[in-house]
């Protein structure tokens, strides 16, 4: 199933989506024309205004991918009639940034080392945010913006907070009902989850049914701090029972689980992998401690986005209804959805508890490629120039890198129609990416736009 079509009229006002089927109907008769292919928006020739219901846009932010959801008030209930998943950038940034600051060390090294510092005099504004987290708050307001010009949206919602941590410190502190009811439990699972890959802590097993375990046992004084609980599958949680971790590596089931999950990291009978496996065995116990200890470092960075894009969202004069993780992933369980980003959008908030959805309906996927960027010279990792320095020009033949072009090829060892996106050459000779492969050497001749490069990516 596809999401619906966005729908504008004359004067390029949103009226409601409508299904592929009404679209193609349109198109054919020549009663509306294409407006944009991603996300798929018709405009209509001949009309202005129309009836409209009342359109929620939602999202579930993550450092990652971040779930997007338009639902709708129909008679018959609250409806997803749209969702996508945009996969943002962030830890491509993140090292781009590393990368150019290694560089300008060595070069400040090599050519002005007696040169006086300057980093004290330097100031950051008040919102000032570190890029690669700054691009996620970017990014999302402007899907909601976008959003905002292709379909009537009334209100908006988002996961606010990703974990709770003053909840999952104590339960007993004042404030929101769930922080004393049901749903501690899921902020708490939810948290253990990420935290630990959905993989059990002793035997990495995973796709099994995983239960809360304390590391340092209630009843040796061991406290429910998060930083005392792991997650465990069955048959380890029941195998170490009451026992400290160190008495449990004693217990068979303690010597084969540390044998099992060294022999699958490090399979071979060589004897370079047994003496690898035997170390592996030995720092078993320091493993798990360390990762026992580990932040949470992609909830982190939700948590501090979420006041920022709180106050974005409110900026745009949308009423924001905010939901804790927590709180979604209760609304998702309760009504025996499956796990994804664009149903946990749909799930968030109170509005959330009761959502119609199909689960065939397959969200555009979305992904932050960027605009290009801007440095002229290439870098050896040293920090030393490469090559000759890159031209200014962005455009070859009417191209542009970044462009969804149709390749209609008519002979070679590309010979067939492809599409996907471009980039571009001064040859001439442009490199297509279609799904998983690379297409070196299609001639512009050969191409036609189908979507401008925007900065970001589709696929379906």
């Amino acid at each position: 199933m596809l999401n619906k079509v966005f729908v504008l009229d004359t004067h390029r006002t949103p009226l409601m989506p409508c299904h592929p089927a009404r679209a193609r109907e349109l198109l054919r008769k020549g009663k509306a024309s294409v407006f944009r292919r991603f996300p798929f928006t018709i405009i209509l020739r001949e009309r202005v205004g129309g009836d409209r219901q009342n359109i929620t846009a939602k999202s579930d932010p993550d450092s990652k991918t971040t779930g997007l959801a338009l639902v709708a008030a129909f008679k018959r209930g609250l409806t997803v009639i749209w969702a996508a998943e945009l996969a943002h950038r962030g830890q491509t940034i993140r090292a781009a940034l590393e990368k150019r600051s290694n560089q300008r060390h060595s070069r400040r090294n090599r050519k002005t080392r007696y040169r006086a510092t300057r980093f004290d005099h330097r100031t950051r504004s008040a919102r000032w945010l570190p890029p690669s987290i700054e691009h996620r708050v970017l990014t999302v307001i402007t899907w909601f913006k976008r959003l905002m010009r292709w379909a009537p949206i009334t209100d908006s919602s988002m996961g606010r907070v990703r974990f709770d941590m003053q909840a999952m410190e104590n339960s007993e502190i004042s404030g929101a009902e769930y922080q004393q009811g049901t749903l501690f439990g899921y902020e708490v699972r939810e948290y253990l989850l990420e935290k630990w890959m959905l993989t059990c802590a002793y035997c990495d097993a995973q796709n099994v049914p995983l239960e809360i375990d304390h590391v340092h046992p209630r009843s040796m004084g061991g406290s429910d701090r998060v930083s005392n609980l792991a997650i465990a599958c069955h048959d380890c949680n029941q195998a170490k029972d009451n026992a400290r971790l160190s008495a449990f590596l004693q217990t068979d089931k303690g010597r084969q689980t540390r044998q099992q999950v060294s022999a699958a990291v490090y399979a071979g009978n060589d004897p370079k992998k047994r003496a690898e496996r035997e170390r592996h065995e030995s720092n078993w116990l320091e493993r798990v401690l360390k990762q026992v200890k580990a932040p949470l470092r992609d909830a982190a960075a939700v948590n501090v986005t979420r006041n920022i894009l709180f106050e974005r969202l409110l900026e745009l004069g949308l009423p924001v209804e905010t939901g804790s993780g927590g709180r979604t992933k209760f609304n998702r369980s309760q009504q025996h959805y499956p796990k994804a980003h664009w149903i946990d959008a749909a799930c968030v908030g109170e509005s959330g508890a009761s959502v119609c959805l199909n689960l065939e309906l397959k969200p555009l996927q979305i992904t932050a490629t960027g605009h290009g960027r801007r440095q002229m010279q290439n870098m050896t990792k040293k920090g030393f120039p490469r090559g000759k320095a890159k031209s200014r020009q962005k455009t070859y033949f009417g191209f542009q890198t970044g462009d969804m072009v149709r390749a209609i090829v008519p002979k070679g060892r590309f010979a067939g129609k492809h599409v996907g996106r471009v980039a571009c050459k001064k040859s001439g000779n442009f490199k297509l990416k279609v799904g998983g492969k690379e297409l070196d050497g299609v001639s512009w001749r050969h191409c036609t736009p189908v979507h401008r490069g925007d900065g970001y990516a589709y696929t379906h």
